[in-house]
C-alpha cells in the first residue's frame, strides 16, 4: 500500500487543526504530513495578542496551544521559517523557500490544504513603515510592539482604526499607562455594529479617557529625523504619537492561491464547498481566514476572520482528507469584544446588511439591566434586534453593556442558526435568578417588542 502525502500551507489554527485531525485518523504508515509555516510559531491565539500587550496575559507562550515540538512528536513534518511561494496544481507540488537561508525546494503532494490566513491592511501612506508603527497579526508582531512600548520615549499612542483590533488595542495601551487617541474613518467606532450602537461605544470609550476622532482619514505618518514616528496627520489635524498601532482590519491572504488559478469570491477569499474543498479541485482544501463562508441569514458569501471558524474548518478538512466526511454549513456572524469594562456583541445582520440582501425588516432597541434591578451589581445594557417584516424571522442582534452583556448574544446566535422567529424566541426557557438576569431577559424583552412591531407592520 502506497503512502499518500498531505501538504499543509500555514501553521496556525486551520492548517494545524487539519493536520492534527488527519493524523489522528490516519497513521504515518498511511499518510505523510508536511506542513509549512513562514513564521516562528504554530497553533497560537492571535485574538489574545491585545491582552498579552495589555498585561492581562502574562507571556507569549501562554497564547500557544501546541508548540512545533508537540506537532512533530505527533508525526507531522513541520517546517518553520519556510514560505511556500508557488503552487503547481498540474504537477501536484509546491515550491518553498527557507526564509533564513534562502534555499529553494519542491515538495510533491497527493492532497493539499491552503491555510494562508489573512494579512493586515496597511495603508499606502508616507511614513507608514516608520519605526514605531505596528500591525498586530502574529506573535512576532506582538513581541515587536511590546519591545517598542518598553523603550518608547513618551506615553502617547495613536490607534488607526476602530474595529475589534482597534478598540482592543486602545484598551491594552490604556492599561499600559498611555494617552490613547483612536483615529477612525467611520462615523462611529465598531463598524460591525449599526451607527446608533457604535455611538454607545464611542461615548463609553471617551468616558474611559480614550480620545475618539471619527470621520477622519489618515493622510501621513510624520517622522523624526532619525526615522521614528512622531505624529499621525489627517486632513484637519495632527496627533502626536510615540507609537502607532494599525487596527484597520485584514484581507484574505490569497495571492499564492490566485496565482495558481484557484477560485476566489467577491471579498477576495477562496471559494469552497461544504466539505471545505476548493471548488473545482478534488484534492485541494482551504480553511481559516483565507476563505469565504456562507452567511446562513443572508444566503450570501462573507469573509469573517475568526479563530473559532478556522479551527472548525480544520477539523472538517482533516476528517475529509483522511477519507471521512464532514461539512461546515456556514456562519451567522457572531462576535464579541470589549474595551475596558464595556462589552460589545453582535450576531446576524446589521441594517445595511439586510438592505444589501434585499430584505424588508423592522428594528427595535431596548434598555435593560444585566441582573434584576434590585440586585447589587446590576448594570445597564442596550439590545438592538432586527426581524424580517411579515415573517418575523430573526435577522440580527447587537448588544452593548457592562459585565454579563456580551455572552447573551449566544442565545440569538442559536436562534438565528435554527431560523427562529422573534415570536418563537419569546417562549425560550432561559435560566433566571436575580444575580443573573431580570425576570424577562433583555434578549427576550427585545424579542417581545420586535414581535409586536412585526405584527403591527403585518396589519398595515
Amino acid at each position: 500500500m502506497s503512502i499518500e502525502r498531505l501538504v499543509v500551507i500555514g501553521g496556525d489554527a486551520a492548517g494545524m487543526s487539519a493536520a492534527s485531525r488527519a493524523r489522528r485518523l490516519k497513521g504515518p504508515e498511511e499518510l505523510e504530513i508536511v506542513a509549512f509555516e513562514r513564521g516562528h510559531f504554530t497553533s497560537y491565539s492571535a485574538c489574545g495578542i491585545p491582552y498579552w500587550v495589555g498585561g492581562d496575559v502574562a507571556g507569549r507562550d501562554d497564547l500557544v496551544a501546541r508548540t512545533p515540538k508537540e506537532h512533530r512528536a505527533r508525526g507531522i513534518d513541520l517546517r518553520l521559517r519556510t514560505e511556500v511561494t508557488e503552487i503547481d496544481v498540474a504537477g501536484r507540488r509546491v515550491r518553498a523557500r527557507a526564509v533564513d537561508s534562502g534555499a529553494w525546494s519542491w515538495t510533491s503532494y497527493d492532497k493539499l490544504v491552503v491555510a494562508t490566513g489573512a494579512r493586515p491592511v496597511r495603508p499606502d501612506l508616507p511614513g507608514a513603515d516608520a519605526a514605531g508603527v505596528h500591525g498586530v497579526q502574529t506573535l512576532d508582531d506582538g513581541q515587536a510592539l511590546i519591545d517598542t512600548l518598553s523603550r518608547a520615549r513618551g506615553r502617547r499612542a495613536v490607534v488607526v482604526g476602530a474595529g475589534y483590533i482597534g478598540v482592543e488595542m486602545a484598551e491594552a495601551l490604556i492599561n499600559r499607562g498611555y494617552e490613547v487617541t483612536v483615529v477612525n474613518r467611520g462615523s462611529e467606532p465598531m463598524s460591525t455594529l449599526d451607527p446608533d450602537m457604535g455611538r454607545l461605544v464611542h461615548v463609553a470609550m471617551e468616558a474611559m479617557g480614550i480620545a475618539m476622532v471619527n470621520d477622519a482619514e489618515v493622510t501621513e505618518v510624520c517622522t523624526t529625523r532619525d526615522g521614528r514616528v512622531r505624529a499621525v496627520r489627517t486632513e484637519d489635524a495632527e496627533y502626536p504619537a510615540d507609537v502607532v498601532v494599525l487596527g484597520i482590519g485584514v484581507r484574505p491572504e490569497t495571492a499564492l492561491a490566485q496565482a495558481a488559478g484557484l477560485p476566489v469570491g467577491g471579498h477576495g477569499g477562496l471559494l469552497t464547498d461544504l466539505a471545505m474543498r476548493v471548488r473545482g479541485h478534488e484534492e485541494i482544501w482551504a480553511g481559516g481566514d483565507c476563505v469565504e463562508v456562507l452567511d446562513l441569514v443572508s444566503g450570501q458569501e462573507r469573509h469573517i476572520a475568526l479563530g473559532t471558524h478556522a479551527n472548525k474548518h480544520g477539523q472538517v478538512i482533516g476528517a475529509n482528507v483522511a477519507g471521512g466526511y464532514a461539512t461546515f454549513p456556514g456562519v451567522v456572524g457572531t462576535a464579541v469584544s470589549k474595551v475596558c469594562e464595556l462589552e460589545i456583541a453582535r450576531t446576524g445582520l446589521r441594517e445595511k446588511d439586510a438592505h444589501r440582501a434585499g430584505l424588508r425588516f423592522e428594528t427595535v432597541t431596548v434598555e435593560s439591566t444585566s441582573r434584576a434591578g434590585y440586585y447589587p451589581g446590576a448594570s445597564p445594557m442596550t439590545v438592538k434586534m432586527l426581524a424580517e417584516r411579515r415573517t418575523g424571522r430573526l435577522l440580527g442582534v447587537q448588544i452593548v453593556g457592562r459585565e454579563g452583556a456580551a455572552k447573551r448574544v449566544d442565545v440569538a446566535a442559536v436562534a438565528l442558526t435554527a431560523g427562529m422567529t422573534v415570536e418563537q424566541m419569546t417562549s425560550l426557557d432561559l435560566g433566571y435568578a436575580p444575580p443573573f438576569s431580570p425576570v424577562w431577559d433583555p434578549v427576550l424583552v427585545a424579542a417581545r417588542k420586535a414581535t409586536a412591531k412585526v405584527h403591527g407592520s403585518g396589519r398595515g
